[in-house]
């Protein structure tokens, strides 16, 4: 695994909890945050057995585990580790982008809870992600993840240069009729990337007011993340 952050309030809904960083992904997004992670590292910086450890510790103090990446399905260890999760008594929670469908539905059937990451529309994911064809297995993996009736967030990162506002629209409109319900609209955060172009502050009334209350009435229930 690429690294531990051993305490966290906001990886998990409601929950408190230890959030670990699967080492690995095969996508190129412009605004990720945690480049450093897209290499499969042959020697992975934290070992399985240590962190196990380090969860026999927070017995008590924490409530959950979340699988966060990197693309955490791209570990063949996963199953296992949110298994031990499990049998250790935390519940257990996913953050995919869903590029491995086959995998994800393996580690659907042990998370509590998922937030799925939907770049755009699925016919443009290349533009974000710079890889061809990768919103095929996007759709596939939100469709399993819809059918599965786990808990989850579907989220999608904004950035203006990347996401035009009628982008947004459709895409909202596209996955409400595939039965979003709980969707997350989260601004671009410089810490981290690589794309020095996408730098610079975000305006303050980004996304627009009026359009978030338009795509409000889609989901049961739909939340803004404004860039800190």
């Amino acid at each position: 695994m690429g690294g531990v952050t051993p305490f966290s309030a906001t990886d998990y809904p409601g929950k408190l909890s230890a959030v670990v960083f699967v080492q690995g992904c095969p996508w190129r997004c412009h605004y990720c945050h945690n480049p450093h992670l897209q290499p499969r590292a042959t020697r992975q910086p934290v070992a399985w057995a240590r962190f196990f450890d380090l969860l026999q510790r927070r017995s008590g103090l924490i409530d959950a585990v979340v699988f966060s990446g990197g693309e955490p399905t791209l570990d063949p260890a996963l199953p296992a580790a949110m298994a031990e999760v499990r049998r250790m008594g935390f519940l257990v929670g996913l953050h995919s982008g869903g590029i491995y469908p086959a995998r994800f539905a393996e580690a659907l059937k042990l998370a509590d809870w998922v937030g799925l990451d939907i770049k755009t529309n699925f016919d443009d994911y290349e533009t974000i992600t710079a890889v061809a064809g990768s919103g095929a297995p996007a759709r596939e993996a939100l469709t399993m993840l819809l059918d599965s009736g786990v808990a989850y967030e579907c989220r999608t990162t904004l950035h203006p240069s990347l996401h035009t506002d009628a982008q947004v629209t459709e895409l909202a409109h596209k996955i409400a009729a595939m039965g979003v319900r709980h969707y997350a609209l989260q601004c671009f955060r410089m810490e981290g990337t690589k794309d020095h172009q996408l730098a610079g502050h975000l305006p303050a009334d980004y996304p627009d007011t009026a359009l978030m209350a338009q795509l409000r009435q889609l989901f049961d229930t739909l939340i803004v993340r404004k860039a800190d």
